[in-house]
């Protein structure tokens, strides 16, 4: 029996018990009454809720019960109550006392020896030098909370055995592209170029030629490898007729290199590899498989890409780090960074089309090369798993990007002229605040009118901080407000709302009135049905703008001809992140992006300091045209209140626009972080229903997965930590490593 307490909390004469509890079997409910502190049976009040979450954890999602409860005591203050659960013949009980259940001690002290290894507390103090006690504290309270999984152990459980591997030597696809792997070489230690050229012979897919180039030029000294690196391709050559090699005059620099590697390749696909990086095993197989099941579904598989993780050591041994579980093709993340990077591989003829690599790119040749492959593409494949190990060493940008910063320069220029050549138009390209990434600012075009939509229920002084945020702190001004007005009952607001109408020319109160309840959907859409503006931004009337220029950030986005909806990076009043963008299957439905940490806390490979493509984004603020606005029907009105937001961004989805997040544009968002519990049978019951509703209308999504997720990441938390695959099995990911094909 396992069982949990979510939270305990008194409300007038009604204490309120939110929780989850399972039995040993998933068709066996666990019995829970309440007593006092005499041993008497206290009356409740039990509502079931489904919990998805726990149901992957415990059962493997196979329970049809409803493993959540929500219990409503009558509470007498000088009472004191105990719960008691039963089943599987053992009976728990637990004291009930206000506030959130303590966290389990055992796992709060190993985290904290984690976190106090010596590495970890060199990287603390650095953090802490910088961004200040405060925030410190709050990173390691997070730190003690997480539940981070090795990643070398959990590797070797997802990869495929020594058997299923020759399963896939064995294997015969329909079609069976040949791989041109291509390597630049530069004075490449003769270990690491043995160990590069032996993955490549090792592969289970075996139609396959290396084309290298040797661009080390007139050495005459050995301090790379004591027999120089023609001698070395000689010996391999004549090991494997598959391998072939040229040796240029000099230097050709990166680009130069790797054109000539080019020159030599005769095969179907082009694969990219450095030359002192590694393939896994079954890399070209998964490439082959990949490109079948695109053949079957009528599609050509133009360009792929991988996930990779990094190769290191110590004391010797090998281990692998920072793995990077990438999202399926993101093209506001490539033009934010190269996340695509390694593993690469496109068509040979796409190649040929787009011209090869460029000189005055060198240092981002490789950006600039994906981009113009991308944008030649018509279907760019994402295979989520790690085929690429990037070692890092002195040579290697792997370690330290501060080493190539010129190749930050050439990006830059890369992203500008890829916005040209794909019609976007001028930019502007600046440096991240993070190092590593990059800021893409598209210039408003025009001055077109923007409708702020803020739904409104008393709550005066938090309406007016947010409105004069959007009229007088906002640099954007041609701008009109729309507060829709929700069956209010203080005297207040309504002197607030005439003062607005004396104050400001641009603000409009509209009155919504319903006997059917609050419904958000419905109050935005009426209120939509007076804006007169081209672009609509819906506002939660507990928001406030940080940075002046927030409309003209979003605007910007949302003036693409392919984009529907722009997001905001969201702040709760500590400075911590209430919202990064959406992905859909968190928790089971949906759920917001890194809440919790800091402003400056380093995100998973900075994605909260991105602008990227999501499935979703919160409507607490989101832009979007308000042509297809009117286009989807406007927020789906049978979500009155969950998840109507992200109905809404999955309907504009359907339209082939995208959703961005841009954490540019900037706000604090004074919503309780503890807002949202379900804590009334009757909201429970709504939210339940809410939750079908969605799942009827997306179910798609929910059992493929996020496209802008991955599946090697968690569901059940939202820092992009490691997936355990015992708790959150994915038959997809399982299946692949049981078949190997």
């Amino acid at each position: 029996m396992k069982y949990y307490i979510d939270n305990i909390k008194v409300q007038g004469s009604t204490m309120v018990v939110l929780g989850w509890a399972a039995s040993s079997r998933p068709d066996v409910a666990v019995k829970i009454r309440v007593i006092d502190q005499k041993g008497a049976p206290v009356s409740i009040n039990r509502t079931d809720t489904s919990r998805y979450d726990v149901n992957q954890d415990v059962f493997h999602g196979e329970s049809k019960l409803k493993l959540g409860f929500c219990i409503l005591i009558d509470y007498l203050p000088d009472n004191t109550y105990y719960m008691i659960f039963e089943a599987d013949e053992k009976k728990k009980k637990e004291k009930l006392v206000p506030g959130d259940k303590q966290k389990d001690k055992r796992d709060r002290i190993l985290k904290i020896q984690e976190i106090f290894r010596a590495d970890t507390v060199e990287r603390g103090f650095s953090f802490l030098k910088q961004y200040g006690l405060k925030a410190f504290m709050k990173k390691l309270n997070r730190k003690i909370k997480g539940n981070k999984i090795d990643y070398n152990g959990w590797r070797k459980l997802v990869l495929p055995p020594a058997d299923q591997l020759e399963v896939q030597r064995q294997k015969k696809f329909d079609l069976m592209p040949c791989f041109s792997i291509i390597v630049p070489l530069y004075r490449t230690p003769q270990k690491f170029l043995c160990d590069m050229i032996e993955s490549v012979m090792s592969q289970t897919y075996q139609n396959w030629e290396l084309c290298m180039a040797d661009g080390s030029g007139d050495r005459g000294e050995t301090d790379f490898d004591s027999y120089g690196i023609t001698e070395v391709l000689k010996n391999y050559q004549k090991e494997d007729a598959r391998i072939r090699f040229l040796t240029l005059q000099e230097n050709e620099g990166i680009a130069g290199n790797t054109n000539a590697a080019l020159s030599i390749a005769t095969g179907d696909y082009i694969v990219l590899l450095d030359h002192d990086d590694l393939l896994t095993e079954d890399a070209l197989f998964e490439c082959a498989r990949r490109i079948n099941q695109e053949a079957a579904a009528g599609k050509n598989a133009d360009v792929l890409y991988s996930d990779e993780d990094k190769l290191t050591y110590k004391n010797k041994k090998e281990f692998y780090i920072d793995p990077h579980f990438k999202p399926d093709f993101n093209p506001d993340l490539l033009r934010s960074m190269n996340y695509i990077s390694h593993l690469f591989v496109a068509k040979r003829d796409l190649i040929e089309g787009v011209g090869g690599f460029r000189q005055e790119f060198d240092g981002a040749q490789d950006y600039d090369f994906i981009f113009r492959c991308v944008e030649q593409a018509s279907n760019v494949c994402h295979i989520p798993r790690v085929l690429y190990h990037w070692r890092i060493s002195a040579q290697s940008t792997a370690e330290d990007p501060q080493k190539k910063m010129y190749a930050f320069e050439a990006g830059a220029r890369a992203i500008k002229a890829h916005c040209l050549r794909v019609g976007i138009g001028e930019v502007k390209v600046k440096q991240n605040e993070v190092l590593g990434a990059y800021r893409v600012v598209y210039p408003v075009k025009g001055r077109p009118k923007v409708s702020v939509i803020i739904p409104n229920k008393d709550h005066s002084d938090d309406l007016r901080v947010c409105v004069q945020s959007v009229l007088e702190k906002a640099s954007y001004k041609n701008v009109e407000v729309i507060v829709a007005e929700n069956n209010s009952t203080e005297e207040k607001t309504f002197q607030c709302y005439r003062e607005f109408e004396t104050r400001y020319d641009n603000i409009k109160i509209v009155i919504w009135k319903s006997d059917k309840g609050f419904n958000f959907s419905a109050i935005n859409n009426y209120a939509a049905s007076f804006a007169e503006g081209e672009y609509l931004l819906f506002l939660n009337n507990d928001t406030e703008f940080i940075n002046e220029d927030c409309i003209e950030e979003m605007l910007g986005f949302c003036q693409r001809d392919d984009v529907g909806i722009v997001g905001a990076k969201l702040f709760y009043a500590d400075d911590t992140i209430q919202h990064a963008g959406v992905v859909v299957g968190y928790g089971g439905i949906a759920g917001h992006t890194f809440i919790g940490f800091h402003k400056s806390e380093k995100t998973y490979f900075l994605r909260a300091f991105c602008a990227q493509d999501y499935s979703a984004v919160t409507a607490a603020c989101m832009m979007t045209k308000r042509s297809i606005f009117e286009e989807v029907g406007g927020f789906y009105e049978g979500l009155a209140v969950a998840f109507n937001d992200i109905d809404y961004c999955m309907k504009v989805r359907s339209l082939d626009k995208l959703v961005v997040f841009n954490p540019f544009a900037q706000l604090y968002h004074y919503e309780s972080k503890s807002r949202g519990i379900e804590d009334t049978p009757e909201k429970v019951i709504r939210f339940e229903h809410e939750v079908e509703t969605f799942r009827e209308r997306w179910a798609e999504i929910l059992e493929k997965g996020d496209p802008y997720y991955n599946p090697n990441l968690t569901l059940l938390n939202s820092d992009f930590s490691l997936r355990n695959f015992e708790k959150e099995p994915d038959e997809g990911i399982t299946r692949k490593v049981q078949n190997g094909c």
